[in-house]
């Protein structure tokens, strides 16, 4: 994948996802996302902090977490939540758009995946439409099915993703999942919300383990 088409698309997904933030209201903020634990306030925070995490943070991050990646995660995105108000939050964001510094130890296309998944984190609890670039979710899809990080091949073991919005399917499963992209992709992380846009005798499968 072509470095500066990736970085083109995360520039334009960023200060998307940024306007549809500020159309937010004060309540809405605090609304718990599809991240378990996580309000629109910490998800935003979270985003806030790709292009600002250097590595010794992460590993004294680490240190305080116990080495548990999620709790290191979720603190640093509390603290800042906790540091800044929205405004804030979504000048930084909209500021850092074209950065392209990215989490130590994270893929170029990470980022990318970052913000098209958080995007539907904060958009689908407060039941508003945040649509999903088809060329780019694709990318983000094949990019979290190759990737260790996300746990997509142990998730979705046995299982064929078909999207149903463009010309693309993988997996030599049995148990097909049919949806569109944006659905597989929250699938693919594990966000059982995917599971309201897809059909296919997979679907009932991937219900029992997220």
């Amino acid at each position: 994948m072509d470095r500066e088409r990736v970085l083109s698309w995360t520039k334009a997904e960023r200060l998307g996802l940024a306007d549809f933030l500020d159309d937010l209201e004060g309540a809405d903020w605090e609304t718990p996302s599809l991240c378990t634990g996580w309000t629109v306030h910490d998800v935003v925070a979270h985003l806030t902090l790709s292009t600002r995490t250097t590595l010794p943070g992460m590993v004294k991050g680490m240190v305080w977490a116990r080495g548990d990646w999620e709790r290191m995660e979720f603190d640093a995105a509390r603290r800042r939540a906790a540091d800044f108000g929205p405004a804030e939050l979504i000048a930084q964001f909209r500021e850092t758009a074209a950065s392209t510094r990215r989490a130590p130890l994270s893929a170029p296309l990470d980022p990318l995946v970052d913000v098209l998944v958080h995007g539907q984190d904060i958009a689908r609890p407060l039941g508003r439409v945040r649509p999903t670039p088809q060329e780019q979710t694709i990318a983000a899809l094949e990019h979290v099915l190759a990737s260790p990080f996300y746990g997509a091949r142990k998730r979705l073991r046995g299982v064929r993703l078909v999207a149903t919005d463009a010309n693309w399917s993988r997996g030599e499963g049995q148990d097909e999942v049919r949806g569109p992209a944006g659905d597989l992709l929250l699938l693919a992380t594990g966000r059982a919300a995917g599971l309201t846009g897809v059909s296919g005798p997979g679907a009932e499968r991937l219900g029992r383990v997220l």
